[in-house]
């Protein structure tokens, strides 16, 4: 351990965010809390939105790239009849239509054509980058610029009779990068008309759920996890002391000796389930360092 990571906490936290809250919102009250600059976030949820949200702190933060990747759970409302500028109810309205004859089979219909692999065009709301500017950016200057269309997994799209006509609730088991404001724009598109969506709730990120979180103000260093069980979703191998050195200064590993199989990536811990580092595979049977947090000595 550095210097600069002396009296630092590392580890996870699972923050169920409130609406209101932008995600860097999350990450400057967990600096305050944690008294430390060192704190970052996997995977971005809208303000309006709520949900879980993973916050690394300390060195754990070079983790985050691992989280992000993981797949993702959305329960939400889709609202038939209306589209508007933010593909959600916090925009302007842009167009209406009388979609008073769709049926929950048809929704329902409409859905299952938007599940598995597809293309998705990313909002201008969205922190995409586009000529090195992020679109919500541009967005807010009024400017709209051509986006490529991006290729997602739509896993799971399950559809139910909302309180009131029109409005239908949503669950969504989907890859990382998808967009669900997009898939409620699509699907009333889909219909012969429009939607927005509204009432977004992250309910899971890989194994991490809304049981697991707590509201920011609520956070406390006994409930940060550890690196290791921040990486619960990955498959961990517990290597022996004597390649601790190795690991430590970065080496590529070969994986047969260590029992390694699989694509990776994979963390390795030492026999205390301690997270030494995150190595990933290569062309051959060696294995390299993508993150190394344990350190030489």
């Amino acid at each position: 351990m550095s210097s600069a990571d002396a009296g630092q906490v590392t580890g996870l936290v699972v923050v169920d965010k409130e609406a209101g809250w932008t995600s860097h919102d999350v990450v400057a009250r967990c600096r305050r809390i944690f008294g430390q600059r060192r704190v970052g976030h996997a995977g971005t949820l809208d303000p309006d939105a709520t949900g879980v949200l993973l916050v690394g702190l300390g060195r754990a933060t070079r983790l985050m790239r691992f989280l992000t990747a993981l797949p993702k759970t959305y329960e939400g409302e889709v609202v038939l009849g209306t589209s508007t500028s933010t593909l959600d109810a916090s925009g302007e309205v842009t167009g209406t239509w009388d979609m008073s004859e769709v049926s929950l089979a048809d929704v329902r219909s409409a859905a299952e054509a938007l599940t598995g692999p597809i293309d998705q065009v990313p909002p201008m709301v969205s922190a995409v980058k586009v000529d090195g500017r992020r679109l919500h950016a541009l967005a807010r200057e009024g400017i709209e610029v051509e986006r490529k269309a991006r290729p997602v997994v739509v896993h799971r799209f399950e559809v139910a009779p909302g309180l009131t006509p029109g409005v239908f609730r949503i669950e969504v088991e989907c890859s990382s990068g998808t967009y669900i404001r997009v898939l409620a724009a699509d699907l009333g598109a889909a219909l012969g008309g429009g939607a927005h969506l509204r009432n977004l709730r992250r309910t899971r990120i890989g194994s991490f759920t809304v049981e697991d979180a707590r509201p920011v103000d609520e956070l406390t260093p006994a409930v940060v996890l550890t690196p290791a069980q921040a990486l619960r979703d990955l498959d961990q191998v517990v290597v022996p002391r004597g390649v601790h050195q190795h690991v430590a200064r970065g080496l590529p590993l070969d994986r047969v000796p260590l029992g390694i199989t699989g694509d990776g990536p994979w963390g390795l811990v030492d026999e205390g389930h301690r997270l030494l580092a995150v190595y990933e595979a290569t062309d051959t049977d060696r294995i390299r360092p993508a993150v190394v947090l344990v350190s030489a000595g």
